[in-house]
């Protein structure tokens, strides 16, 4: 009870920001961020196109990877309309392809931009049930399995940028607070719903895809800390984002439940704060394998602090992006 009230006034934590706390307002103190360059997916809509927006006017550069390029060009028009200084490279992507991963990281590379800050933002909610090309349930292909690889594939990129530039990387992955309502054996349950659709339930699929998001966080920082690596990888629970909601109701009781319920979503600038405090906020450097919500540091569930669990779904995960 006590959590939820600090949540609704906006109580500030430790960090010194809270629920309330908007994206520009958390990188205000932000170091220059003109040397930076930042691949975030998702960055078309939303929560991504609002990191992108306050990532840009801190003057980081932006490569923006998207599978729709005229929701792409037009996000870039947005952010150069408003920072006309802005540099954003627009590149194709389809998360849910592992062959369009391959692909992308291959033309990234082709440009010899550095690479400091890469921010896993894409996902999905699929209400019903679909395979990828590559024989994954959509929610998960798209969700962690793209992120996984992509990420695998650039880290070498990002490793080489901190050597030369003496800048920390940083690599932040979206989760949700939704990862603690799967409970069960992960491989078994995307075995099943990658085979057949009579066991798919679009809101366990999702949670699934979002535990596996923490669990790549947890035993990638374990696996950059063993090979010394100046790279670190949080994640992050942005909160619920306030929509419109229906005006198709009556009655005192309806107008009460919704009321209430508006009062617990975010706007789309504080759903963007903690992603925007992981990826920039100065005392964060060689914090690694920790999870954020409201800007602050915050358990996961049980099965996301699990070690175990983090290394059998990364055994996991080789195997499904492996090229036979």
């Amino acid at each position: 009870m006590l959590e939820t009230v600090k949540y609704l006034i906006g109580s500030r934590g430790a960090s010194g920001f809270g629920s309330k706390s908007t994206a520009e307002e958390v990188t205000e103190t932000s170091p220059d961020l003109r040397f930076i360059t930042a691949i975030i997916t998702g960055a078309t809509s939303g929560i991504g196109a609002e990191t992108a927006r306050v990532l840009a006017k801190r003057g980081a550069r932006l490569v923006i990877p998207a599978r729709n390029l005229k929701a792409a060009a037009e996000a870039k028009v947005r952010i150069v309309s408003e920072f006309p200084n802005s540099e954003i490279v627009i590149m194709a992507l389809d998360l849910s392809s592992l062959s369009s991963v391959r692909k992308f990281v291959l033309d990234f590379e082709s440009l010899d931009l550095p690479l400091n800050l890469l921010i896993n933002n894409a996902g999905r909610f699929a209400h019903h049930h679909a395979i990828s090309e590559d024989g994954i349930e959509m929610t998960f292909a798209t969700n962690y399995l793209g992120h996984f690889l992509l990420t695998k594939l650039l880290l070498n990129k990002m490793m080489e940028t901190t050597k030369q530039s003496g800048v920390q990387g940083r690599i932040v992955n979206v989760s949700s607070s939704i990862n603690g309502w799967f409970s069960g054996d992960m491989i078994r349950y995307l075995g099943q719903i990658s085979r057949s659709k009579s066991q798919y339930d679009a809101t366990r699929a999702y949670a699934l895809s979002k535990l596996a998001n923490v669990l790549h966080t947890k035993e990638l920082a374990q696996r950059l800390k063993e090979m010394g690596a100046n790279v670190t990888v949080n994640c992050v629970h942005p909160g619920i984002v306030r929509t419109r909601l229906t005006r198709e109701r009556e009655g005192f009781i309806t107008g009460l439940v919704f009321f209430l319920a508006s009062k617990l979503l975010k706007t789309i600038p504080q759903a963007a704060s903690t992603t925007c405090y992981v990826a920039t906020y100065p005392r964060l450097e060689n914090v690694s394998g920790k999870y954020f919500a409201d800007c602050n540091e915050t358990w996961t569930s049980k099965l996301g602090s699990d070690s175990i669990e983090a290394s059998k779904l990364w055994a996991a995960s080789e195997i499904m992006v492996s090229e036979i």
